[in-house]
């Protein structure tokens, strides 16, 4: 009941905050190419971006499932909906050109994990697209992320403002071209860029 209480509640919000990140999200998985996996697709929000792909979207909670599937169908790439945890990915090495993750770092139970798990199934030469909310680069803003982060994660699915996914990435092998974003709350910035295998 309340994982199905989370997954309305998150369909309003995306949508509204759909608004303000339309362009990040079309840059992140309009940029993939090849045969992309999307970690954590939720709703199916970011299939309408993708141009040049052929798409394997992961989603672990049951109850995202049916609108992902009804966007999948509008999408102008093929899209194909597979439920599973980014921590163990049902799929052999070296599977896919472009591995695009969304939001979705800040909240799976082991990011280092989910990294690894994300080098062994990308092709040599391939790329990580990403666009997630991160550790604030400023000490007095991290200090209030760690303040109210529990709070917030208890509202949220589960989702830990205060997370250093760009260090989490670099320990995997990756190395990183990124830009930081302030369009929201302080609290709240963001980061998209690339990761590739070093």
């Amino acid at each position: 009941m309340r994982r199905r209480l989370f997954s309305r509640g998150y369909e309003v919000f995306s949508r509204a905050e759909d608004r303000v990140i339309a362009g990040y999200r079309a840059e992140t998985a309009g940029g993939a190419r090849g045969r992309v996996l999307e970690l954590g697709a939720g709703n199916g929000l970011n299939f309408a971006r993708y141009r040049e792909a052929r798409v394997i979207a992961l989603e672990p909670v049951a109850d995202m499932l049916p609108k992902a599937r009804a966007r999948a169908t509008e999408a102008p790439v093929p899209v194909h909906l597979v439920r599973g945890v980014a921590e163990a990915l049902p799929f052999e090495e070296d599977a896919f050109d472009t591995v695009v993750v969304s939001l979705v770092m800040c909240s799976v139970p082991d990011p280092a994990g989910v990294a690894a798990e994300i080098r062994r199934v990308l092709k040599r030469g391939g790329q990580v697209r990403f666009f997630e909310h991160v550790r604030a680069h400023d000490p007095r803003v991290a200090r209030r992320q760690d303040r109210i982060g529990p709070l917030y994660t208890r509202f949220t699915g589960g989702c830990r403002m205060n997370r250093d996914t760009l260090t989490v990435l670099r320990l995997a092998g990756f190395r990183i071209r990124y830009r930081r974003l302030y369009h929201g709350p302080k609290h709240l910035p963001h980061v998209i860029g690339v990761a590739t295998p070093s």
